[in-house]
């Protein structure tokens, strides 16, 4: 038998119906997280000033976990601004122009390159350096805006945002809730992306072929490529062509590097996204001198400014929420005390010993309970301020069913993110409906019954994976 329940993992317990209960009325989670971190340091420690310090503290112990992620993000970002600022981003992508000649083409050039970039950008920022090139061209081969958007959403803030292999932002978050390393996580998440990916994207190809030859969607969106083509035409002149086009052949080399250090030198989690946000930096601060000149000392604070003002917007909302459920792990000691029972393997072990002997758990009902769990997480609409949750929820259930957690960490995060990381919900539609100039809640509509298939079948996969 595990160690007896207390207070403690009660009141616990408790939040975590109550964060998933607000998540599903789409209702802000910070305060309910603050509130449960308060309770939690009140009850454990009998101390008014404790509790008190304790919600300090639990801020203090998540802003520290996540800060390379943050930070790794934030210069992604930034280095995406000059990017974008000096045109490079257009000379990197113009080659591809070339292989999109039909709609099926098309969506598929588009689907796989947002995929590949994002791996290195990041989804929002991927939108914003290809989104302008390749926008006017898929529309004059037949391809609505709507499904540009499509493409660009599914393949980048669906497959690439849920396995975010090479920054490892997502997979951190979720490890970390899970107890687990990252590279678990990645490695468990790899066959679960692919089916993913696979399923939905060829689902959402066949429902937008059919209804172009039924005539319910058609090009018709010669004002999009015109509005985009007069803003490419604006593009900056603050280096020449010659210039931009060796920086836009230095810059995938050096990440390819990147990736190929990564394989032979084993780096993984921290030591990963070191590398590349390092590369970032180093690219920023190069792309920024030769564009800039005398004022570059100003333009390189100004892009760090920018990049930090993204990260901190995006991660936000994540860190009270991380702060409570690093309290069901390590956490607790180390941000409370050591006041758990002297049997105790944390709060979240003594839940899933608990839960194994009271109820029949099996790899099935595991499997369709992180699905439903990362999904409901997803709907406030960032995809990350609820992975927490569905990691911690995994470790629970793998205690219950005798293992599996990396398998039913990743499912959940798969879930989450492909819910809440920019494919359903419509205010996390916004990057990729703003460039594409459609309506983000049609987007969501003709995403739903992809997703939705991609999420059964993967969820049915991770059962024989288990």
């Amino acid at each position: 038998m595990g160690v007896e329940l207390v207070a403690l993992h009660w009141i616990y317990l408790l939040f975590i119906v109550l964060i998933i209960g607000f998540m599903v009325a789409r209702k802000d989670t910070s305060l309910i997280c603050i509130a449960g971190i308060f309770l939690l340091a009140a009850v454990a420690t009998h101390s008014l000033s404790a509790a008190v310090s304790g919600v300090f503290n639990s801020f203090i112990y998540a802003i520290t976990e996540l800060l390379p992620t943050i930070l790794v993000i934030s210069i992604i970002v930034a280095m995406s601004k000059v990017l974008s600022a000096t045109g490079i981003n257009d000379v990197m992508i113009s080659p591809f122009v070339r292989f999109i000649r039909t709609p099926a083409w098309a969506y598929w050039t588009i689907g796989i390159l947002m995929m590949v970039i994002s791996w290195f950008f990041w989804p929002s920022p991927a939108v914003a350096l290809m989104g302008a090139v390749l926008l006017p061209a898929a529309v004059r081969v037949g391809l609505p805006a709507l499904g540009v958007a499509m493409a660009m959403n599914l393949f980048g803030h669906g497959i690439a945002l849920s396995g975010d292999f090479v920054i490892q932002g997502a997979p951190k978050l979720t490890a970390d809730a899970a107890g687990l390393p990252v590279g678990d996580v990645i490695a468990a998440s790899v066959p679960l992306v692919f089916v993913m990916g696979v399923v939905t994207t060829i689902t959402a190809f066949y429902f937008l072929r059919r209804d172009m030859k039924r005539g319910r969607l058609t090009s018709g969106d010669a004002e999009i490529a015109a509005t985009v083509d007069s803003m490419l035409e604006k593009t900056s002149h603050l280096m020449t062509g010659q210039t931009k086009k060796w920086l836009a052949l230095l810059i995938p080399v050096l990440f390819a590097l990147d990736v190929i250090a990564m394989f032979y030198l084993r780096l993984q989690g921290g030591e990963a996204t070191a590398l590349v946000g390092g590369t970032a930096i180093f690219i920023l601060i190069l792309i920024s001198v030769l564009a800039h000149r005398q004022e570059s000392f100003a333009e390189v604070t100004n892009y760090f400014i920018e990049g930090f003002q993204f990260g901190f917007k995006v991660f936000g909302p994540v860190i009270p929420i991380a702060a409570f459920f690093y309290l069901g792990d390590a956490g607790f000691v180390k941000i409370i005390g050591d006041y758990l029972p002297q049997a105790s393997q944390g709060i979240v072990n003594d839940l899933g010993v608990a839960l194994a002997h009271a109820v029949p758990l099996n790899n099935e009902v595991g499997a369709v309970t992180l699905t439903v769990v990362g999904a409901v997480t997803g709907l406030d609409g960032s995809g990350f301020s609820g992975i927490s949750l569905a990691g911690s929820v995994a470790h629970l259930f793998s205690v219950a069913i005798g293992g599996g957690v990396a398998t039913l960490t990743a499912l959940g995060q798969i879930a989450a993110i492909w819910v809440g990381g920019g494919t359903l919900v419509p205010w996390a539609l916004i990057p990729a409906a703003a460039i594409c100039g459609v309506d983000p809640f049609e987007l969501a509509r003709r995403n739903l019954i992809p997703v939705a298939v991609g999420l059964v079948v993967t969820t049915v996969v991770a059962m024989f994976l288990l």
